[in-house]
């Protein structure tokens, strides 16, 4: 949304939490932002760690960054589920609105795995004032659908698969993907520091834009149940196989539902017999999502916070799915 908020002339600083300053990566159209340490869940083997995530997270840390965030000199927050300025908007009065996936489970839509913790970290985590939803269907609730940040013009089908597991340890990715070796795969890791080969599988540091580039032209995608990367492969039309991060429900939900659309295709582990079958299937059709950027924008600018009706019925009227896609 930073390039709509800049060409509506609006004056926009960025703050990012949950992980080390120096582990952001490709954050040059975000400007001088800033950064907190704020609160993060720990993974370990491709799974949640509550017990860990409980040592390693500062409680006073935490309410001190919110504490010393001063946010006087702005009008609004806008708020990606992000904790800090969440609760430092919410102690200074400041106006915010959160838009987000995660503000998608607050409404009766189907979730998978949420336990009692779960509902309360969704409440509690990043409390804002207004909430927006976003979702790749709206299940008769109040949501929009998911904004994309590629271009869907330049789509090419190449033989390799893209794989983005950055949760998953980086030997047990290889062990499964040296098993196809009539298959090329390009794969990005966090834990990779340069570009090398290991057969039919080239390995990448994280960067955003080379990243974009082979999602433009790969035959499909492997990754975990996150938001996004699964909202971009949606609307260049490539088939998704997806790894949910054990005991994450919102990674659970997400899977459960795309595969319940007709839009992906899933693994409970890194299991060689799906990666197989999954290979076997056609090329995706794409879902066509309208511009939901400069729509929130609008909306944002035109200060009626108090109601999103209109914005919704607007956007999701706009929205194409392909015809194997079921609601049932």
């Amino acid at each position: 949304m930073q390039s709509v908020l800049s060409n509506k002339q609006v004056d926009v600083e960025f703050l990012f939490s949950g992980r080390r300053a120096d582990r952001y990566f490709s954050m040059e159209p975000f400007g001088q932002y800033h950064t907190r340490r704020g609160l993060t869940f720990c993974v370990n083997k491709g799974k949640v760690n509550y017990l860990q995530t409980a040592f390693n997270n500062n409680l006073l840390s935490f309410r001190r960054e919110i504490s010393e965030l001063d946010l006087s000199q702005y009008d609004l927050v806008l708020n990606d589920f992000e904790p800090v300025s969440a609760w430092a908007a919410k102690r200074q009065g400041v106006p915010t609105i959160g838009i987000s996936h995660q503000n998608a489970f607050r409404y009766p839509i189907p979730i998978k795995g949420a336990n009692w913790l779960d509902k309360q970290v969704l409440q509690y985590f990043a409390p804002t004032q207004h909430s927006i939803g976003l979702h790749w269907y709206h299940f008769d609730q109040p949501l929009l659908p998911p904004i994309i940040h590629t271009d869907a013009n330049n789509i090419r089908y190449e033989p390799f698969v893209l794989v983005y597991l950055p949760f998953e340890p980086l030997d047990a990715i290889a062990d499964l993907l040296l098993r196809f070796t009539s298959q090329a795969f390009i794969c990005y890791h966090p834990d990779v520091e340069q570009v090398y080969s290991d057969n039919n599988i080239e390995f990448r540091p994280l960067s955003q834009s080379e990243f974009q580039r082979h999602l433009a032209s790969c035959s499909g995608v492997i990754g975990n149940g996150g938001f996004e990367l699964p909202s971009e492969a949606l609307t260049l039309g490539k088939k998704l196989l997806l790894k949910p991060l054990t005991g994450q429900f919102e990674q659970l939900t997400n899977v459960a539902t795309l595969e319940h659309l007709g839009l992906a295709s899933s693994m409970e582990y890194l299991d060689a017999a799906a990666v197989r079958s999954w290979l076997d299937e056609k090329h995706a059709e794409k879902v066509h999502y309208p511009n939901v950027a400069e729509a929130i924008v609008d909306w944002i600018l035109s200060g009626e916070w108090h109601c999103s009706k209109d914005l919704c019925h607007r956007l999701w009227d706009k929205v194409h799915f392909p015809e194997y896609v079921s609601f049932s």
